[in-house]
């Protein structure tokens, strides 16, 4: 007989609330001082994210799926073996609207380049994390595809 996977709870709140519960075997994220990934038992953590995705790998029961979800930073901590992630935003990649997100990159792009043109530091400085945070949406998008 096979060993039994050990998974633990993952989940993800935002201001709007619960968006993902879900038990998993790993848990991959981007935080501020590089990739981290997470297993069953392991130690205690508590890091702030960067923006970019939160890859969760499901049970062999769910064919090891893998969701993919878009943050927009935040804090991920773990602890007896329940994943917490508290984002300002956060976006499974199905729900994403690709469309709008490419609208968004646009308008990040022109303030971008409009900040640039006057030396503006903290427009400049806004219309960068508004880039990345449209770029990484639109990858989230394509990467579950």
């Amino acid at each position: 007989m096979a060993d039994p996977e050990k998974l633990f709870m993952v989940n993800i709140v935002t201001p709007d609330g619960l968006i993902f519960s879900h038990h998993s075997s790993i848990v991959e994220m981007r935080a501020i001082d590089g990739q981290r990934s997470v297993m069953y038992n392991h130690l205690p953590i508590l890091t702030p994210l960067a923006i970019g995705e939160i890859k969760v790998k499901r049970s062999r029961e769910m064919n090891n799926v893998v969701n993919h979800i878009a943050v927009s930073g935040g804090y991920f901590e773990f602890s007896n073996n329940v994943a917490t992630i508290i984002a300002d935003s956060a976006e499974r990649a199905g729900n994403i609207d690709v469309s709008r997100a490419k609208a968004a990159r646009e308008r990040a792009q022109n303030a971008l380049k409009k900040a640039q043109a006057e030396h503006d530091q903290k427009s400049l400085e806004r219309a960068q994390v508004a880039l990345r945070r449209a770029v990484n949406r639109i990858s989230v998008y394509n990467s579950d595809k």
